[in-house]
């Protein structure tokens, strides 16, 4: 599937909960501070901002599929980040990298298999991925509740993730040429501040993308009012680190 668009002027106001799972993830990467270092999925900079703080002497570059993203980003860095569009997929870098960090973000990518090929592939050898994305299960029960709210926009539609499991990703981490792979999923439910800007903006997006503007925020309402209150999204995150 192509990278989507995103509005990331929302996706700032409420990814307090991707942040913390960054910075959870970044404590796995052991830097020295002279690395050149990708994130793979940066989103609107807020792990960006903290991995920046780990390369004093080091180089940093930031990719995202969405542009609004990237803008936001760019404002965000100036020339302190090279931060710029790329579908993962095709990712090309003059040099390789000594490490990748992402996360958030693997899941919206249909084919892992050519995902991993070209993360591989940007990696120095020896070099290290840090990642984290929805593993198997992640929000299901709101999967589950946007089932049961019909819309004939979304009739036939099998829905926008790739949410893998743990076995399957470290076949497909090996196959690509990584060792040393390791993956372990994890739960982490998230009770949001906002549940309707929350699903409508980290969550349902992609629904909503099929839908007519005018439809949009009774399709989120009715969704939410499948779910129990006070609403809790069911995180289940994918977790994997390997070497190149």
């Amino acid at each position: 599937m192509p990278p989507r668009e995103w509005n990331a002027t929302s996706y700032e106001r409420v990814s307090g909960p991707q942040e913390q799972w960054g910075r959870d993830v970044l404590d796995r990467l052991e830097l020295d501070g002279d690395e050149r270092v990708l994130d793979a999925g940066c989103g609107t900079g807020r792990v960006t901002a903290a991995l920046l703080e780990r390369l004093p002497r080091g180089e940093l570059i930031a990719v995202d599929g969405s542009a609004a993203m990237v803008e936001q980003a760019q404002e965000r860095f100036g020339d302190r980040v090279h931060v710029f569009q790329a579908d993962l997929v095709e990712l090309e870098l003059e040099q390789p990298v000594d490490a990748i960090l992402s996360t958030a973000t693997f899941h919206w990518i249909s084919d892992h298999d050519r995902l991993f090929a070209q993360l591989h592939k940007a990696l120095k050898p020896g070099g290290r991925l840090v990642a984290q994305c929805g593993a198997h299960g992640n929000v299901a029960n709101v999967a589950e509740a946007a089932a049961r709210v019909k819309h004939p926009a979304l009739e036939g539609w099998a829905g926008p993730w790739n949410f893998a499991t743990t076995k399957e990703t470290a076949t497909r981490l090996t196959g690509a040429g990584f060792k040393d792979v390791w993956t372990w999923s994890q739960e982490w439910p998230v009770s949001p501040e906002d549940p309707h800007e929350f699903l409508a903006t980290v969550v349902l997006g992609a629904h909503l993308d099929r839908l007519p503007p005018q439809d949009r925020d009774a399709y989120v309402d009715a969704v939410i009012a499948e779910l129990d209150q006070p609403v809790v999204v069911e995180y289940v995150r994918l977790n994997m680190l390997a070497r190149s």
